[in-house]
């Protein structure tokens, strides 16, 4: 029984499924309320908050290479694991994605920075 997609399960919101993540590599998606960008870099799904920290643009519209994201706006470089910004001391949130049963679910809450 597939389960409606945004439903809130515990702390973890159904983003998107698994088949719309793959066929995309990038999607822009709403969790809580807030703007999510799920990548798909080899086998694994990231998310990042979608509007970039550094000129607002949405890096769900921007670039994967090599395993990084590219922002659309300024072509800064992003790790899509932690967020971390190279060659910058920035940091782009970056929150927890879970897969189960073919559903992609990312906790709201950015990840802390360490």
């Amino acid at each position: 029984m597939e389960k409606q997609l945004g439903r809130q399960v515990g702390e973890w919101v159904q983003a998107a499924t698994l088949a719309e993540v793959r066929r995309r590599r990038r999607l822009a998606v709403d969790v809580a309320g807030r703007p999510i960008a799920l990548f798909l870099v080899g086998d694994d799904v990231y998310a990042l908050d979608d509007t970039c920290i550094h000129k607002q643009r949405s890096l769900s519209k921007g670039a994967v290479l090599n395993g990084r994201v590219i922002c659309p706006g300024h072509q800064w470089v992003f790790d899509p694991a932690t967020g971390q910004v190279e060659g910058q001391d920035e940091c782009q949130p970056s929150h927890a994605v879970r897969i189960a049963d073919g559903v992609v679910y990312v906790d709201p809450q950015p990840r802390e920075r360490t």
